[in-house]
C-alpha cells in the first residue's frame, strides 16, 4: 500500500470515526436535555402535589375545626335542654301542689271528714289526668297472667283459687308505662 492509499484509507477511517462520535454527542446532549426536561416535569407535579397537599390539609383542618366548634355548640345546647326541659312539667304541676297546700289548711279545720275525703279524691283524680296527659299510663296487673316484660314478682303465694294460679293475686306497687317504655314495673304477688 501506498503512503498516498494509507492517506486515503486514514481519511475514510477518519470520516467514518468522526461522524459516529459527533452522533454519539448529540446523542448524549439529547438524552441529558431529555433528562433534564424530565427533572424539570417531575419538579412540577412535585410541586403541584405538595400545593394539592397543603390545601387538602387545610381544608381538612378548618372541617376538623369547624366539627369541632359543632360537637360543642350541640353539646352545650344539649345540657341546656335537660337543664330546662323540667320547667315545662314543673310548671304543669304547681296547680296541683297548690291543691295539696288547700286540703292541708282545710284538715286543720275540718270536721267533715267527708268534705276532706271528697276534696283528696279531686287532687287525686287531677294528678292522675295530668299525668295521663303526659303520656304516663297505669301498667294492669290484678288477675292478669304474670308478664316478665311489666311485672316483678315479690312473692309467691298458694293460689286461693285454682284460676288465679300463674296469674297476680296482688300488687304490692302499681307500675307505669311512659310512651310504650317501662318506667316503673309493677311489684306483685303470684298466685301458684
Amino acid at each position: 500500500m501506498t503512503s498516498k492509499e494509507k492517506a486515503e484509507t486514514k481519511q475514510t477511517k477518519s470520516k467514518h470515526t468522526v461522524k459516529p462520535e459527533r452522533e454519539k454527542a448529540h446523542t448524549e446532549r439529547k438524552h441529558a436535555h431529555d433528562q433534564e426536561h424530565e427533572k424539570e416535569k417531575i419538579k412540577a407535579a412535585l410541586q403541584e402535589s405538595e400545593e394539592k397537599n397543603k390545601e387538602l390539609h387545610d381544608k381538612y383542618l378548618r372541617l376538623s375545626a369547624e366539627f369541632d366548634n359543632y360537637r360543642k355548640r350541640t353539646l352545650k345546647e344539649k345540657a341546656e335542654l335537660i337543664k330546662t326541659a323540667g320547667d315545662e312539667l314543673l310548671i304543669k304541676i304547681l296547680p296541683v301542689l297548690d291543691n295539696f297546700e288547700r286540703a292541708l289548711k282545710a284538715l286543720e279545720g275540718a270536721n267533715d271528714i267527708n268534705a276532706l275525703k271528697e276534696g283528696v279524691l279531686i287532687i287525686y283524680n287531677h294528678f292522675k289526668d295530668f299525668i295521663q296527659q303526659q303520656g304516663v299510663k297505669e301498667i294492669s296487673a290484678l288477675h292478669e297472667p304474670f308478664n316478665i316484660d311489666v311485672h316483678e314478682a315479690v312473692t309467691t303465694i298458694p293460689s286461693p283459687d285454682e284460676e288465679l294460679k300463674g296469674k297476680i293475686v296482688d300488687v304490692i306497687e302499681k307500675g307505669y308505662i311512659l310512651h310504650d317504655k317501662v318506667i316503673r314495673y309493677a311489684k306483685v304477688v303470684v298466685g301458684e
